[in-house]
């Protein structure tokens, strides 16, 4: 199994299979409009744009202190105003719990949580917050927050698992080794 065996919507309503993005490079990331992370999208753009090669695909979530309230139209409109984001976003679900979309289930078991980078500024606010409101979020595997990246090699294979704490300049070195 690999991603490619996966279906996702797009926002635009479309049944996309992951399997067009065989032979690419991709980063798969859990968005966000309203948080702390949502900056992020421009370093995600400014990659998309540089690596020829390099897929990114956004999926919004309102699971994480309900960060991302609004439709899927209004999801995609924010991004574009504000963050440019030219990038394939599809539509608003779960990435954790009781009923995750099967992509991020598959995920979080291919590469499990390893931490955060708690040299991230905004890691010291994040880690007590959960560990006082959200307990349960910091058990087992399943993505802490938004902006949890996934990137995938030429073959559909999860290579490794990027926290929210670890930036898309950051990892940009990685996605060279794969381009």
């Amino acid at each position: 199994m690999s991603v490619y065996d996966f279906t996702c919507t797009t926002m635009q309503g479309k049944e996309v299979s992951l399997s067009q993005y065989k032979g690419k490079v991709i980063l798969i990331v859990n968005t966000a409009s309203k948080c702390g992370f949502t900056p992020q999208f421009a370093g995600l753009e400014k990659l998309y744009k540089e690596d020829k090669g390099l897929e990114i695909l956004g999926f919004p979530s309102n699971q994480f202190n309900e960060q991302d309230p609004g439709t899927n139209e209004e999801i995609q409109e924010f991004c574009k105003v504000n963050y440019g984001v030219t990038f394939q976003m599809f539509k608003k679900g779960d990435v954790r719990g009781d009923n995750p979309q099967p992509l991020f289930a598959y995920l979080t078991k291919q590469k499990g949580f390893k931490g955060f980078n708690m040299d991230h500024p905004v890691a010291p606010k994040l880690v007590p917050m959960l560990k006082e409101k959200h307990p349960e979020i910091l058990e087992g595997d399943g993505i802490k927050w938004n902006f949890t990246k996934f990137l995938i090699d030429r073959e559909g294979n999860v290579v490794e698992r990027f926290e929210p704490t670890t930036t898309p300049e950051e990892i940009a070195p990685a996605i060279e080794k794969l381009l």
